[in-house]
């Protein structure tokens, strides 16, 4: 009875099947994860070349719907095939990000700033100046920043552009209270986006450095869009700590500039980044390459507070001409500091070899002003010393342009 309900195919033990047995289809996987990965790209490429004006949210579901979330991938050829970076760039972004083993998260962050309306182009300049932006959240960190941004007042191209700036402190939440606090002091977010192209606006921590820094400088008579000013210059002197700035004034107000002067801005940015002993090293070294006072000195920079800005060679070698050549008295340059401001192969001397030559000649009534001959535009200065010789001195003007690029003869002659 046993036998007879047995199983008919069972077999005994130790037989083989009488059936050949049906062998395994090959997996498509791999395939499949090719076909996706080029979906993907195409994807990608296609929402960065023409971005949907529909919401990120939107972008990103209908994404979620058509790749493949966790492809194996190499990043450095994601950032070339996906993210639009040269191979250079991806070798030296990859580093960066090797941590990655899925392209979940970058896919989501591309199609969010598809939505935002980067370009392409955009998209690959931000990555390769932030790799990590690849990281960020989506909907913890990018979403929450974007709605905060627009909560300011900023449009969505503006935000775009802000990411293109500045994408390592736009995957930052704090972006928006720096922001909050530095629109009002610019005035406006094209004055913001200005400053945002020097790098030096939100480098700075707000409450430590930049808050306490601005108020300083209010109660050193600057107006907001002084300040603002100061935030555009690289490196810019709302980064350093409020203690260095009040010893910048110290010395500033030591040298003749009070505060509320129209030259106080300029004079603290010249200064702010010098030690006490180099800016008194380069005093000592303007009394005596011009053979000035300390009051020459304080009127000087007082007019030109670059001037301590300037290589001791440059201002050297202005000095043995103006004075030793020229023949100008040490005072008259201290009240025109703007002289040495000047080129002097590409503007002093060759203007001053043309005057030379038309007093030499006789063409000119009386002497003119070394001041005004070095200050005005080259335009202004044929029309008054050059185009009025020119039956006199036909070969005059050709020789002045020649010696402004520098090809000035040993023996400087215009014939």
């Amino acid at each position: 009875t046993r036998h007879h309900h047995a199983n008919p195919l069972a077999l005994a033990p130790g037989r083989r099947s009488p059936f050949p047995r049906r062998r395994r289809a090959k997996s498509p996987r791999p395939l499949r994860r090719a076909a996706m990965l080029r979906l993907r790209c195409c994807l990608l490429t296609q929402l960065l070349s023409s971005p949907s004006a529909s919401p990120a949210s939107q972008l990103h579901h209908l994404f979620s719907a058509a790749v493949c979330p966790n492809p194996a991938f190499a990043v450095d050829d994601y950032l070339v095939s996906t993210c639009g970076l040269t191979r250079p760039q991806a070798l030296k972004a990859s580093a960066k990000l090797s941590h990655l083993k899925s392209t979940a998260n970058p896919d989501a962050v591309l199609v969010f700033l598809a939505g935002l309306g980067l370009s392409g182009a955009d998209v690959a300049g931000a990555v390769a100046k932030d790799p990590q932006l690849l990281c960020a959240g989506v909907e913890r960190t990018l979403a929450p920043v974007v709605a905060g941004l627009t909560g300011l007042g900023l449009s969505r191209s503006e935000v775009a552009r802000l990411v293109s700036l500045c994408p390592d402190k736009f995957r930052r939440r704090s972006i928006v209270s720096t922001l909050e606090y530095c629109l009002p002091l610019f005035g406006s977010s094209e004055n913001l986006f200005r400053a945002l192209k020097s790098g030096s606006v939100l480098s700075s921590d707000l409450e430590r450095v930049v808050k306490p820094n601005v108020t300083f400088l209010r109660e050193c008579g600057l107006g907001a869009c002084d300040i603002a000013k100061l935030y555009v210059l690289r490196p810019s002197t709302l980064g350093i700590s409020t203690e260095r700035i009040r010893t910048a004034v110290a010395c500033i107000e030591g040298l003749g500039v009070p505060r509320g002067s129209p030259m106080f801005r300029h004079a603290l940015q010249a200064v702010a980044f010098l030690s006490e002993e180099k800016i008194t090293a380069k005093v000592e070294h303007l009394k005596k390459a011009f053979r000035w006072s300390d009051v020459e000195v304080g009127i000087a920079f007082s007019k030109s507070p670059t001037l301590l800005m300037r290589a001791k060679e440059s201002l050297q070698h202005r000095s043995e001409f103006l004075i030793s050549e020229v023949g100008l008295e040490p005072a008259y340059i201290a009240y025109r500091p703007a002289m040495l401001t000047y080129s002097l192969e590409g503007r002093i001397r060759p203007r001053y070899y043309v005057v030379k030559f038309l007093k030499e000649n006789g063409l000119l009534k009386r002497d003119p002003s070394y001041y005004t001959v070095f200050k005005e535009s080259d335009m202004t200065f044929k029309k008054k010393f050059i185009h009025p010789h020119k039956e006199a001195a036909p070969h005059l003007e050709k020789d002045y342009d020649a010696a402004c690029k520098g090809e000035v003869p040993t023996n400087f002659r215009f014939t």
